[in-house]
């Protein structure tokens, strides 16, 4: 049987949990962070014990805000906390505080681009909550394990309206909001730590329809690839369920990354109860306009701004200012590295280039590059004065200049002998030297075989060991070979 999916269409919703960036929980001061022996970041409050009261988090409320403000979201002046009702084993309360009618921020989008154009992914809600502990079941072959060094930690839950149409939307979104996240530095947005995880709600229904087809939950996506991954093989799943006469089923499924294959964990047939009401343990909190104003201004420009910016002062290209942009320590030293040098063009091709593939191989972030902006400025100086080449630059210098954090790359160029000759006397030797080992490409090149010119520039280059100013050669070797 043949099985027509262009007559389908995909669509998508995604729940993303953000771990906040603060010290201490969401509501009491237990260490926040990641790590630890388990149950070792524990108190009598994150335990649930009786006679405990939360007290809220101020900067979690803040991160919150920061994050909606970037996602053009209206921030909710009057707060509430509820309960959420509910039994699992790591949720030691037996129910989780979060926020139900008056989510912190309400709307929004954040922008994406894929290779079909610039699209707006619509949010429905960002709401503060606490996290639950966690189970491990592979440290005792008859027992689940509890950690609950995690229960109370402060999450944002980021919600999207079902308006993702595949794979590409849903990979160019997520990696849109870490790049958000880490710019304001309120979440660090490691999947592999579980610090930012990513629920996918997948449906299909035959193009041109409205109403929203029965939906799949697809959890424990670990990486944005991943959750990629689980979209495209979840859809075409259902449309082969549909296709062969089958009916798509509400029900919850994990993804599993190594086989490349989804089962399900359980059916749903109609939504958890989960019995909300009003926390009763802490009072509403509201968001002055003075407090909002103060956070408004503490956020620092982000991406989109940015690279509008850079496109339009600097002339980058979007794609030079996209790579720049993808994280805010590379935006700090782009901007250091131009405050020291007029050459955008150029400060954008080493941080793109040499720079970029340094931190790749030593798997380090630019806050760690051993060569600060000023000494690189220098650098680019010597190349914009004709000293040296960006070859040399790249491959000679800028290693000495990474094993040496304090010599200057004019020392390191003279130490090494590598000046570029301007003496029009030096250069035309070794011009005059290549043209006469080479009789026959010089008759082939005045026969009109002009390509012949780069074999010549290359060769002078090889007998001056990269010393041979580039444009006094190509000046000498034409008027040599028109001669």
């Amino acid at each position: 049987m043949t099985i027509n999916a262009e007559q389908y269409e995909v669509v998508v919703g995604l729940e993303v949990h953000a771990q906040l960036s603060t010290r201490s929980k969401l509501f009491c001061g237990d260490d926040a962070s990641f790590g630890g022996e388990p149950n070792t970041h524990i108190s009598p409050i994150s335990l649930g014990y009786p006679g405990t009261l939360p007290v809220l988090n101020a900067t979690a409320v803040e991160y919150a805000i920061k994050m909606g403000l970037a996602c053009h979201c209206e921030i909710e002046r009057t707060n509430y906390f509820a309960r959420k009702n509910y039994f699992y084993p790591d949720l030691p309360k037996g129910y989780q505080i979060s926020q139900h009618t008056t989510p912190i921020c309400i709307g929004g989008f954040v922008k994406i681009n894929t290779s079909a154009g610039e699209k707006k992914i619509i949010l429905n809600r960002i709401h503060l909550e606490e996290d639950a502990g966690k189970s491990v079941h592979d440290r005792d072959p008859e027992n689940t394990c509890l950690d609950y060094n995690r229960a109370g930690v402060a999450l944002i839950e980021i919600v999207t309206e079902p308006c993702i149409a595949n794979g590409d939307e849903a990979y160019a979104y997520l990696t849109e909001l870490r790049k958000l996240l880490r710019f304001l530095e309120v979440c660090d947005g490691n999947m592999e730590e579980g610090s930012m995880r990513c629920d996918a709600n997948i449906s299909i229904r035959k193009k041109n329809e409205t109403r929203l087809g029965t939906k799949v939950e697809v959890k424990n996506l670990n990486s944005i690839r991943n959750v990629k991954r689980a979209i495209e093989l979840e859809a075409n799943r259902m449309i082969e369920l549909v296709e062969h006469g089958g009916t798509v089923v509400q029900q919850t499924r994990s993804f599993d990354a190594t086989k490349g294959t989804s089962f399900a964990l359980r059916s749903k047939e109609e939504a958890n109860d989960y019995r909300y009401f009003t926390e009763p343990d802490l009072p509403p909190f509201v968001i002055s306009e003075s407090y909002l104003a103060k956070i408004r201004s503490e956020i620092p420009s982000l991406p989109e701004e940015l690279i509008a910016k850079f496109t339009s002062d600097y002339q980058l290209t979007d794609y030079d200012a996209r790579i720049i942009c993808d994280d805010r320590e590379t935006v700090s030293y782009f901007q250091e590295l131009i405050s020291n040098t007029s050459q955008y063009k150029a400060a954008a091709n080493w941080v793109i280039g040499p720079v970029k593939s340094y931190l790749n191989e030593q798997n380090i972030t630019i806050s760690a590059f051993p060569i600060q902006p000023s000494r690189l400025a220098n650098l680019m100086k010597l190349i914009e004065e004709g000293k040296i080449n960006f070859s040399i630059a790249s491959s000679r210098i800028f290693p000495e200049m990474i094993k040496d954090q304090k010599e200057e790359p004019i020392d390191v160029a003279t130490r090494l002998n590598l000046i570029q000759s301007a003496d029009s006397n030096e250069v035309e030797a070794w011009v005059q030297q290549v043209l006469m080992r080479m009789p026959d490409k010089v008759e082939e090149y005045r026969k009109g075989k002009k390509g012949l010119i780069g074999l010549f520039v290359g060769e002078v280059k090889k007998i001056s060991k990269g010393k041979a100013d580039p444009k006094l050669t190509n000046q000498l070797l034409l008027e040599k070979l028109q001669n």
